[in-house]
């Protein structure tokens, strides 16, 4: 790998980047330029809609550069690899997408497999300039690797506020599954600081690139754990180019209902149960009431009679046929109608497609229909099964015990469906019911990161909005801490109606320094037996500090480090246990040190300092954190191993330093 920086050289590489610029612009100035013209107003809102969305998308970042490496073929090509294409005046690329199939080469190519490429050069960037670069030579066998120091620079760099986007650095095994195919469900297992989450979302943007019409229309939805995580998320696909993606959570997601009752944590697991969907397809179906009596239908000076047990004929079939209770609801008047018209023809009489219509639409049918299936909305459903013992019984033979239908029922059932307080597992629960009554509309792609934390029934609600499109799992079995974490990818993709997709497993940790992720897996013997602990591959090991200290000091030394860490530029994250928050943001506001509070309405990630709760910090980095009282985190989780996990979480979100501060003893796995 090159050493020496040509000072005309990196000139030339300095004015190509000034001329991509000036590219860029005029590229966004002609999409502005451009007149919408359509033949009617749906077209032309639909035109000036996809006309904002390109201006967005060529919109320039001053803080970035338009391209972070370039690859030269042995073809004489050169191309320059960015965030986005950009061409000159007369249409030839001056910088590819990182996307685009002439891309994989800068991410994929080696010594043993150059891919045609002679020779691969990173640059080196500060605030939108180039400030070095270096070069490997992949076909030089003389040349020996060497870990790139502009590499490292680039992962390390300090950063404020929301998740970077990684294109300059993303690794050979994350590049092959961000272009796995758009009809491939990926699930990732990754450990901590091994990019997973940026893996997902840049997978993402490389399917809208390649597979932009298909998903541009059925859309593409990212999913987390909770709205601090999707915050500090948010700005990492508009980077991309990408603005038309939703961001979720699970409860967002699902949220028909105010949540206004708190579940035990018994309930709450058994209501996830997979074999609650069961319990509620029971439920929709036995609102199917068996003929008993005859169809007469008047038609003039005539009666038609379609007999009870032929209508039951015409029930069972509509059953039989896979479609959702309302859809099969909605084809029996025809389905009625038909054989009242059989018999007229059968009489002689020549009717037609309007004289069925008729016979469907008259008041006697619909009357009739109604008294045989009747129209169900979720909520009434989910309250005749949680408010009546012997419904529940009915419905759950079989699946339930007496024990655990006792768990589920309300204590105090409410007098009407309005007036029901409704949990947050019950909002799945109709969620459920919902697409038993009506499918719900399917999504292109999903991305669901954290899915180790989802049970059963919300893995379904995932499923179903990806049930014609792919998914993207991301997660860590290490790091499950709800009540009902999987300990089974295989068991969560059945859940998810994506059975046998692949599991791709990344162990080798590009964020988290090696002290720090020495020191978080002594853990994982004692929370996740048999699961292999991550491998940092950063050359600097990071700083790891552990400070006991009096339980009278803690704030006070806490206040002094936060001072101390605010001197340095980067980001800092103060974990401590949920109970605390209140405290120590009230002694952090004396001090003067201004902080957002993650996972609250006036909490942000646009401070340098952030206090995060402990059961907020999945999901997010800081360049250093501090981790306060680590006994007392996992002593507020439900159970020891998911205190253990809860723990692991917060230990491994540092990429530069970690601080741990106690009074309490430390946990005995960590000593």
């Amino acid at each position: 790998m090159s050493a020496s920086i040509p000072t005309s050289e990196l000139k030339r590489e300095q004015e190509y980047l000034s001329e991509a610029r000036v590219a860029l612009a005029r590229m966004r100035e002609q999409t502005l330029s451009l007149k919408v013209q359509a033949h009617d107003p749906i077209s032309a809102e639909h035109l000036a809609r996809t006309l904002h969305l390109r201006a967005a998308s060529l919109q320039d970042d001053p803080s970035t550069t338009l391209f972070f490496g370039r690859v030269d073929t042995d073809g004489d090509e050169r191309w320059y690899i960015g965030r986005r294409h950009v061409a000159d005046e007369h249409g030839d690329p001056l910088v590819i997408d990182w996307r685009a199939k002439m891309s994989t080469a800068f991410y994929r190519a080696s010594r043993s497999e150059p891919m045609g490429v002679v020779l691969r050069r990173r640059f080196g960037l500060d605030r939108g300039a180039i400030t070095a670069y270096e070069d490997e030579h992949l076909q030089d066998r003389a040349e020996h690797d060497v870990h790139s120091r502009i590499l490292a620079e680039e992962i390390e760099r300090p950063r404020v506020g929301p998740m970077r986007d990684i294109v300059a650095t993303i690794q050979p095994e994350q590049d092959e599954i961000v272009r796995a195919g758009a009809d491939r469900t990926i699930c990732v297992q990754g450990a901590p600081g091994t990019g997973k989450t940026a893996v997902g979302l840049h997978r993402a943007a490389w399917l809208l690139y390649a597979f932009r019409d298909r998903l541009a229309r059925s859309g593409v939805l990212v999913i987390g754990p909770n709205r601090a995580f999707l915050e500090h998320i948010g700005a990492v696909l508009p980077a991309l180019g990408e603005v038309a993606v939703g961001h979720t959570t699970i409860e967002e997601l699902v949220a028909s209902v105010p949540f206004r009752a708190q579940d035990t944590t018994a309930a709450a697991v058994l209501k996830g149960d997979g074999r609650l969907a069961e319990v509620l397809r029971r439920a929709v179906w036995s609102a199917v009431r068996p003929a008993t009596e005859a169809l007469v239908v008047p038609r003039g000076v005539r009666k038609w009679r379609v007999p009870a047990y032929e209508v039951q004929q015409i029930l069972a079939e509509l059953r039989g046929r896979g479609v959702r209770y309302e859809a099969a609801r909605q084809m029996l008047p025809q389905r009625l109608a038909h054989a009242v018209l059989l018999q007229m023809e059968g009489s002689g009489d020549s009717p037609d497609d309007r004289v069925q219509d008729s016979v469907a639409r008259s008041p006697v049918v619909k009357r009739y229909v109604a008294s045989l299936w009747p129209a169900l909305d979720p909520k009434g459903v989910l309250c005749s099964v949680l408010g009546d013992a012997q419904t529940l019984a009915r419905h759950s033979d079989g699946l339930l015990d007496p024990q655990e239908q006792r768990l589920l029922l309300w204590e105090t059932p409410p007098r009407s469906k309005q007036s029901a307080r409704w949990s947050r597992a019950d909002a799945v629960l109709l969620d459920e019911l919902a697409d038993h009554i009506s499918r719900t509309p399917s999504l292109g792609h999903v991305v669901l990161d954290e899915a180790q934390d989802l049970s059963p029934m919300q893995l379904r609600a995932v499923g179903r909005r990806c049930s014609t499109g792919a998914a993207t799992v991301l997660g860590d079995l290490a790091q499950g801490t709800t009540p009902w974490a999987t300990d089974s990818w295989e068991t969560s993709l059945r859940h998810l109606g994506k059975p046998g997709s692949h599991v791709e497993v990344l162990d080798r940790g590009f964020r988290v320094p090696a002290s720090v992720i020495e020191y978080a897996a002594k853990l994982l013997p004692h929370m996740a037996p048999g699961l292999g602990a991550p491998v940092s591959v950063r050359d600097n090991p990071g700083r790891l500090e552990l400070r006991e200290v009096s339980p009278e000091s803690l704030l006070d030394v806490t206040g002094r480090i936060v001072s101390h860490e605010l001197a340095e530029p980067g980001s800092v994250g103060v974990i401590a246990p949920d109970a605390l928050v209140p405290e120590l943001s009230a002694f952090l506001r004396r001090r003067g040190i201004e902080h957002g509070i993650l996972g609250q309405d006036h909490g942000d990630v646009e401070h340098q300092v952030d206090l995060v709760p402990a059961t907020v910090a999945k999901g997010l980095e800081f360049d250093r954190v501090l981790v306060l009282e680590p006994a007392a985190i996992a002593a507020a989780e439900p159970d020891a191993r998911t205190g253990l996990r809860r723990l692991y979480v917060v230990l491994t979100r540092a990429v530069s330093a970690l601080t741990v501060v106690h009074s309490q003893s430390l946990p005995a796995e960590l000593t």
